[in-house]
């Protein structure tokens, strides 16, 4: 359930358009929303003033465009490196979901370019919606596409698209399973009947319970390219994916190298989606 919405706001970008998105689901208008704005430190007090005033008509005209009361919505300027203070105010107002811009930044270039989305992704363990900046056009959320495998975190994935899903009229759950490596005669059977697949069947069996129309397929090839391959081709406007946390205890605050480097399942889909993507997160 989504009661606490984050919204980062630099001021550009497309994560004003997604909020509006977002509001036209009944369950998500009703949740109570946060709007944050972070100035970077200056080194005189001339500059700071002016980042002050400048971060200030951010919010309000954030609050403006998504036609909300001032009085209803918790509006934050806040001095730092965004990359910590998102994070910060994500713990402080217990956020159910951070929606922020990307820059679809790649490997070294995530670090080299201070990708803030990549670095709060990586040590925030709550559920993340990533929107890229001016990259495609934010359309009203129709068809949800989940990647699926076995894990805990596919199965969270799958129940955020069902809590989105089952309060959008005329929705529907696309439900994938991409497999690495098939036999010739297995691949024919799951590509005439994918909901054989014991994944996707269990999916399935979930998502008809609730009512919501769904289908499902199971590609083979590398995960990363088919899933981007079928945004495209089904014109997905919501892709939800799972994300655990495997890292120990010790390593929690961290940034997970291997990931900002570009090897998770998870960095690919945020660098080449061409739709929003919701990645969800639970401890392992």
């Amino acid at each position: 359930m989504i009661e606490n919405i984050l919204l980062a706001d630099s001021g550009i970008g497309n994560t004003r358009a997604m909020m509006k998105v977002l509001m036209q689901i009944p369950r998500i208008k009703r949740s109570r929303l946060t709007i944050l704005h972070v100035v970077p430190s200056q080194s005189t007090s001339a500059v700071m003033t002016e980042r002050w005033e400048k971060g200030g008509k951010i919010l309000a005209e954030a609050v403006n465009s998504l036609g909300l009361n001032p009085a209803e919505v918790n509006a934050i300027l806040r001095e730092g490196e965004p990359k910590d203070v998102v994070g910060k105010v994500a713990d402080e107002i217990n956020a159910d979901l951070i929606v922020m811009g990307s820059r679809g930044l790649q490997g070294l270039q995530a670090i080299i370019g201070n990708s803030v989305s990549q670095y709060v992704f990586q040590l925030s363990s709550r559920p993340m919606l990533l929107v890229k900046d001016d990259l495609y056009a934010i359309k009203s959320i129709r068809r949800i596409l989940v990647a699926l495998d076995k894990s805990d975190s596919a199965k969270a994935s799958l129940d955020a698209a069902i809590d989105f899903a089952r309060d959008i009229e005329g929705s529907e759950i696309i439900l994938v399973h991409t497999i690495s490596k098939l036999s010739g005669k297995l691949e024919e059977v799951l590509q005439d009947r994918p909901e054989n697949d014991p994944v996707l069947a269990e999916a399935v069996s979930k998502v008809r319970r609730m009512g919501i129309k769904y289908r499902c397929l199971a590609p083979a090839g590398k995960p990363g390219e088919r899933i981007c391959e079928l945004v495209d081709q089904l014109n997905i406007n919501l892709l939800v994916l799972g994300s655990p946390d495997r890292r120990p205890t010790i390593a929690k605050g961290l940034p997970d190298l291997d990931r900002l480097l570009g090897g998770s399942l998870s960095d690919y889909i945020r660098v080449y989606a061409n739709c929003p993507v919701l990645l969800t997160r639970i401890e392992s």
